[in-house]
């Protein structure tokens, strides 16, 4: 009997290279889906670092309005402060023109405001009883 080899001297080389030409597409696609991972990757990880870079620029943004929302409070602050020192001194100057004005009127009729102190000594236990 003939062997294999003497029937098809070429059937043998062929199947090698068959089997190369078989494994080339898959290789070739094995690299193919590598580099299309490792450019996924690359742009994950460019994506992760433009948010935080973005991060990074919000955080500094609300920092700056933060300060600037301080130093209008601050601000603020010292008007009102102003304000209200003006108004003590307004109701203090107001007092102080109505006590001179009650001493004048007790030293020109001290009778009278004598009179009128016990009246109102008198209402006062009344009310509080």
């Amino acid at each position: 009997m003939a062997s294999t080899t003497d029937m098809a001297p070429n059937r043998t080389a062929t199947k090698a290279p068959a089997r190369r030409a078989a494994n080339g597409p898959r290789r070739a696609a094995a690299r193919q889906s590598q580099s299309r991972e490792d450019e996924l990757s690359a742009q994950v990880h460019q994506l992760q670092s433009d948010l935080k870079s973005i991060a990074a620029t919000l955080a500094s943004l609300a920092e700056d309005k933060v300060n600037d929302a301080q130093k209008l409070a601050r601000r603020e602050v010292k008007n009102l402060a102003r304000t209200g020192q003006s108004a003590v001194e307004d109701v203090q100057d107001e007092f102080g023109q109505l006590e001179k004005q009650i001493k004048d009127t007790i030293r020109e009729k001290p009778l009278t405001a004598v009179a009128g102190a016990i009246a109102l000594g008198f209402v006062l236990a009344v009310v509080s009883r």
